[in-house]
């Protein structure tokens, strides 16, 4: 029988996710097309490789089990897995058409929309993912400033400009990997060292587990205006998650130009690149930045229906107070049974568990956590995304979870079997070089993972 969520007698059985990964393995490169969803990111041997359907806060895999799901499509499903407004808003849509010949109101109906909830937002465009508009905000501040470089912390996406800066670099110009540098998260001083006169933009992900510390945002705010650079906020998880208007209505602090995504169609491909009107009319003739599908109209439907839940039922209040149980709960079982080299921080939309390295190797508890949840129906990647479908009910059993597998984890600690309790083999790292990210909390030396 396939696994339910609670107490389990094993493993889940994997057969059929397995059988597709082998066929997988001689069609697609690396088997999967999200490196975040992909089987590095779970441990081998033990994690279902394939879902085939999902509802609320619960997905089923191929062979049936069923799990409470932390990942949430890696961000998208901000409402849950098949949402009903959102589902109706998708169908209708279906029947009159999908991609016109033609602009569709829609267009302007959730430019609107998003006009109202975000601070700044005074002109609106679309495309499908979010580093096509990352990428497109940093064009507009080259075209608007008439400067070259970049100065960007944490993720961004795939594109040359700021892929260049990983270890996943082949293939880009060293130009253009000269274009490109980072800087320290809650440390201006990096930020005024970086800053140049050939500087166009300053780009980063508002918050992503730390929080800003002595007005960082605000004086990052500062030392772009005074130095002519764009502000831009990636908030491709903090939009509409920390808040209706994202990261700028949350902290108080508003950016020149914003990217958003994830959460802003429950799951349909879109994404918005919105800003102050002086920098976006630049799009009109200045800046190409134009998509066959930036005005396909079921994603539009779907984003109208969800900005329009988030901001009448106060989603982001929910998600908070739901991750803020996890984060609390998880904190005190670990301080009772005396895991010290172990925490749950971050924003209480979207929490990150870490491990000590001063405990072990950071990569192998945490997938020996994650094996343990596994066998009693939790899919975690290592944080809680929380969803509008989480209940009670959800956030109960996965800390009675984690009452169950903790104690596991810190036996195989004081024992030194980590290695040995391991039924499968452990999560990569998503990058080899990760000194420049800054999207993890700051810790001693040792790291956390």
């Amino acid at each position: 029988m396939p696994n339910k969520v609670g107490k389990n007698a094993d493993y889940p059985r994997i057969d059929n996710s397995d059988a597709l990964y082998e066929r997988a393995r001689q069609l697609i490169p690396g088997a999967t097309q999200t490196l975040a969803k992909g089987p590095g990111q779970y441990v081998r041997g033990i994690a279902p490789k394939y879902l085939r359907k999902g509802k609320g806060s619960r997905v089923w895999d191929v062979d049936g089990n069923e799990f409470i799901d932390y990942q949430m499509g890696i961000g998208p499903l901000s409402l849950g897995y098949c949402y009903d407004s959102v589902d109706r808003a998708i169908a209708e849509q279906l029947r009159d058409g999908i991609t016109f010949s033609m602009m569709h109101p829609l267009e302007v109906e959730v430019a609107e929309l998003i006009r109202e909830a975000v601070p700044g937002a005074e002109m609106v465009r679309y495309s499908k993912t979010g580093c096509d508009v990352t990428s497109a905000a940093v064009r507009l501040a080259r075209a608007y400033t008439g400067r070259s470089k970049v100065l960007c912390c944490g993720y961004h996406g795939w594109h040359d400009w700021y892929i260049a800066v990983t270890d996943r670099n082949a293939g880009i110009p060293r130009a253009v990997q000269d274009l490109t540098y980072t800087f320290n998260y809650n440390d201006i001083n990096s930020v005024i060292d970086g800053v140049d006169d050939d500087t166009a933009c300053v780009i980063l992900e508002p918050v992503v587990f730390e929080p800003p510390k002595e007005d960082f945002l605000a004086k990052l705010r500062d030392v772009c205006t005074e130095r002519g650079v764009v502000l831009i906020f990636d908030e491709m998880w903090t939009g509409f998650r920390l808040a209706a208007g994202g990261a700028q209505e949350y902290f108080g602090v508003r950016a020149d130009l914003m990217t958003y995504s994830k959460a802003i169609a429950n799951g349909m491909p879109i994404a918005v690149l919105a800003g102050c009107e002086e920098i976006m009319t630049l799009c009109e003739k200045d800046v190409f930045f134009f998509t066959t599908f930036g005005g396909e109209a079921l994603s539009l439907a779907a984003a109208k229906a969800t900005i329009t839940e988030i901001r009448t039922r106060n989603v982001p209040a929910a998600l908070h107070r739901q991750g803020k149980k996890l984060r609390e709960g998880y904190n005190a079982i670990a301080s009772e049974i005396g895991m010290e080299y172990t925490r749950c921080t971050g924003m209480d939309c979207r929490t990150l568990v870490t491990f000590d390295g001063s405990a072990g190797n950071p990569l192998q508890l945490k997938s020996l956590l994650q094996q343990e949840l596994f066998k009693r129906g939790i899919l975690w990647g290592g944080s809680h995304n929380m969803s509008f479908s989480h209940t009670d009910a959800d956030v109960a059993a996965t800390l009675d979870a984690y009452r169950e597998a903790l104690p596991l984890v810190h036996d195989a600690v004081r024992n030194g079997g980590v290695t040995a309790a391991l039924r499968g083999i452990p999560v990569d790292p998503v990058f080899r070089r990760t000194g420049n990210f800054n999207t993890k909390p700051a810790v001693p030396a040792g790291g956390r993972s």
